[in-house]
């Protein structure tokens, strides 16, 4: 899927309106329809099943539907689970890029609800709300916000239960099985055939739940239901993929090399894993596994190796040595019409958050490490390159880096620094806690 981009210089960008709030819409019968027709072809070959437990408790009453993010296939999936349900959908703001805003009505006409990921957005509320009290209808939400790299879940907000509590309606929980096995983000939007995929939509909270329990209770929970793992689940379905291509692509997340330490040296083609630094091989199996070719194998469960690195970065960022460096292209979100490629610039992460700055001196913008507790990074990202976002309601930055795989890495290092922070342990850091973070 691509998204349409236009050159445009960066004061004109600047001078842009923003596009104008417009209230979420009842998606009606044949857009519903449409869709969940055009998941037969979307679906094609997963030999797609589902099964659905205690929903008979909420009959056709509004819901909040929480959804974990593994791969493309995630809003089709919610379409063959929910159809004829009434729900509107939360989606990133740049879903609503293309032709000249047209792109913008149609994801309207089908239920999207445009939000900034991990931008404090206080109308998004205000949305969801206008949904469940006056159109009567659910709202689809990812909390994770992103797609899973490693395939477990992506921090979640530090305040659903908050949101819970003020959204006072029913919450279904809908996980999928399968998703991220057949096409996992890092693998370069090949497909792997053969694969089965599966759901499984149950009630989590009741609304009788949701006002008895705490804040905690229903944040612990909550993080309890997302503890999935889909390496994991693989090897425990003795799920064989024998696609020659299932390591393309794994230095993404394996940037590290777990046996000489060494970054960005790593490379994933075919089936193998390799360290051009110290020559260290692996196979990734067909279960999904790491098998050394030569000696010991550190960490044959990805999601260990992932954790890993992230403790890694951890301990970079409170010995005061880590810093991210790339020149980027820069694109920017103003409005729907399309992502304005503005120029060159750099990009850098260190203690004091995000500074970007290019187009010949005119661009600076920082972010400080409290701004969020997550980063939006993808890859491949509409086909164009690995990117980091960041910015605000105003604007967003797409910084496309130049000869690095850092999505991972600075994702994992936003994500430890908003907890040192969060805490006062963050070295030379004094700034205040906001209190909307």
């Amino acid at each position: 899927m691509k998204i349409q981009t236009r050159k445009k210089d960066f004061d004109d960008v600047m001078s842009l309106p923003g596009y104008p709030h417009k209230k979420p819409k009842k998606i009606n019968l044949f857009w519903r329809s449409l869709i969940r027709f055009l998941t037969i072809f979307g679906m094609m070959g997963t030999e797609f099943t589902y099964e659905a437990e205690g929903l008979e408790k909420l009959k056709d009453e509004p819901c909040l539907i929480l959804m974990n993010h593994s791969c493309f296939l995630d809003m089709q999936i919610a379409a063959r689970v929910l159809f004829p349900r009434h729900y509107c959908i939360v989606c990133t703001s740049d879903a609503f890029v293309g032709f000249g805003g047209l792109m913008g009505w149609l994801m309207r006409q089908i239920g999207c609800i445009p939000t900034q990921k991990f931008v404090t957005d206080l109308t998004l509320l205000q949305d969801m709300t206008y949904c469940f009290k006056t159109l009567k209808t659910s709202v689809l939400m990812y909390p994770e916000a992103s797609y899973s790299f490693d395939g477990t879940a992506t921090a979640l907000p530090r305040k659903m239960g908050v949101l819970l509590k003020k959204l006072d309606v029913p919450v279904i929980m809908i996980e999928t099985f399968g998703a991220f096995s057949r096409n996992p983000l890092y693998n370069e939007l090949q497909v792997r055939k053969g694969v089965k995929v599966s759901a499984k939509a149950r009630c989590l909270f009741t609304q009788e739940e949701i006002r008895e329990k705490s804040v905690r209770q229903l944040s612990d929970e909550l993080d309890t239901a997302f503890g999935y793992d889909h390496f994991r689940w693989q090897k425990e379905q003795g799920l064989r993929i024998e696609a020659p291509f299932r390591a393309d692509g794994l230095q993404r997340i394996v940037y590290k090399c777990p046996h000489c330490g060494t970054e960005g040296k790593m490379q994933g083609r075919g089936i193998h894993l390799s360290c051009d630094a110290c020559g260290k091989r692996y196979e990734l199996t067909a279960l999904g596994e790491l098998s050394a070719l030569n000696g010991e194998t550190e960490f044959p469960h990805i999601p260990d190796l992932y954790a890993w690195e992230r403790e890694q970065v951890r301990e970079e960022i409170i010995n005061g040595t880590y810093r991210m460096d790339a020149d980027v292209t820069i694109g920017m979100l103003v409005d729907f019409k399309a992502i304005y490629m503005v120029g060159e610039g750099h990009l850098t992460h260190d203690l004091n958050g995000f500074t970007l700055t290019g187009c010949d001196g005119r661009l600076h913008y920082t972010q400080k490490p409290l701004n969020c507790y997550g980063l939006y990074a993808d890859y491949y990202w509409y086909e164009i390159a690995d990117v980091i976002c960041i910015g605000s309601n105003e604007r967003l930055y797409y910084c496309f880096p130049k000869g690095a795989d850092v999505a991972a890495k600075t994702r994992l290092a936003t994500e430890e620094m908003y907890k040192l922070a969060k805490t006062r342990k963050l070295p030379a850091h004094s700034e205040a806690i906001p209190e909307n973070c």
